[in-house]
């Protein structure tokens, strides 16, 4: 009564709501930006069994935004280090934490365990399987996205509304869109948009107030400009992957085998001759690269320009932090072009070395 008093005296909740909370069972995809605020709340107002899955540990990098870590986390996985956390705000919840990925071969028997999925991920394969995995084992999705300084929430597949495959039927090519630790996050805009994404969860649980289900919300932390667009079920896009229901956890075995990559050094290849180099960056990201003849080809558009290379020569493929470079190398190398390496610095170690050449070359 102590604990929940504040919920209890809400008419809307009461205790028959408090049981309701205590009853269910959450299961949170992804202990990062979105998943700490989705945790904590959920935690703090009693939701009774909380599923936690994630297979990364605590870096530095994470502290700016995750809130539920601290220095005595890193090098910890993220499922793990929540939990602890998590048992300290509330002992008197059940948290279940799967150190592990989420994989078509786990998602359908994870999800079965669970009344409601939140998507706290921060790239399209993942979320494309999850929302598959929720269709057919018909749980409902609490989806959010951030980028840079705008996000995204809605609830999807909740008593037969859309699923997220009706506002995203094309799923983007892998890598192909960059995310936070590529192009940078607002670290409050997470939390902005996960305790909306808590709030759904609470609101279906309770079964009270109007949910995003059909609706997607789009917030700007710059303007503080809201706009909420309509999304229609898509009965086409959702009998696709019901037809595939028998062989779901065979669809990630089917996929090609990686080719090898050849990481390297911006200092190993500099002073090499009848090379290229790449950037696969949007033409719009910053910042620019300072003393190489650089090629910019957006990795988007990559495959469809891959005639106007000069395959006589070396390619070197660079990006924001050396992740879609990798993608485009597969690319090149699934084309027939072997001579052809990952820059694996980003464009600020890059550019850092280029300084340090010059200025070694200006004081002679």
């Amino acid at each position: 009564m102590d604990r929940y008093n504040r919920h209890i005296i809400l008419s809307e909740i009461g205790q028959k709501g408090q049981d309701k909370l205590s009853n269910a069972k959450v299961l949170v995809v992804g202990a990062g930006g979105l998943g700490c605020p989705v945790l904590q709340y959920l935690a703090a107002a009693g939701v009774g069994n909380i599923g936690i899955i994630d297979f990364d540990v605590v870096e530095k990098s994470n502290l700016q935004r995750q809130i539920l870590f601290g220095s005595s986390s890193l090098g910890k996985n993220k499922a793990e280090a929540a939990k602890m956390r998590l048992l300290d705000l509330n002992d008197s919840i059940s948290i279940n934490a799967y150190p592990e990925k989420l994989t078509y071969q786990n998602a359908l028997d994870l999800f079965n365990q669970y009344d409601i999925i939140v998507d706290g991920t921060d790239n399209f394969e993942t979320r494309y399987l999850i929302n598959d995995a929720c269709i057919l084992t018909n749980k409902p999705l609490v989806f959010g996205a951030i980028y840079k300084f705008q996000g995204q929430v809605s609830v999807f597949n909740h008593k037969n509304g859309p699923s997220y495959r009706c506002a995203f039927p094309n799923k983007p090519k892998r890598n192909s869109v960059p995310n936070c630790s590529e192009v940078g996050v607002l670290g409050i805009l997470p939390g902005i948009i996960g305790n909306l994404q808590a709030n759904e969860v609470l609101k279906i649980i309770l079964g009270i107030g109007n949910l995003l289900s059909g609706k997607l919300l789009f917030y700007d932390a710059l303007t503080n400009q809201i706009t909420t667009l309509t999304v229609k079920r898509n009965d086409t896009e959702i009998q696709k992957i019901i037809s595939i229901k028998n062989d779901f956890k065979k669809v990630e075995l089917n996929q090609p085998c990686e080719v090898q990559i050849i990481d390297v050094s911006i200092k190993d290849i500099i002073n090499k001759k009848n090379i290229q180099f790449i950037d696969v960056r949007e033409l719009y990201e910053q910042p620019e690269v300072k003393g190489l003849n650089v090629t910019k080809i957006p990795l988007s558009v990559l495959e469809d320009t891959i005639g106007t290379l000069n395959k006589d020569k070396d390619i070197a493929v660079f990006c924001q932090v050396g992740i879609r470079s990798k993608t485009a190398v597969s690319i090149l190398k699934n084309h027939n072009i072997q001579n052809c390496y990952n820059l694996k610095e980003g464009v600020l170690e890059i550019n850092e070395y280029l300084n340090r050449i010059q200025k070694q070359e200006t004081n002679g």
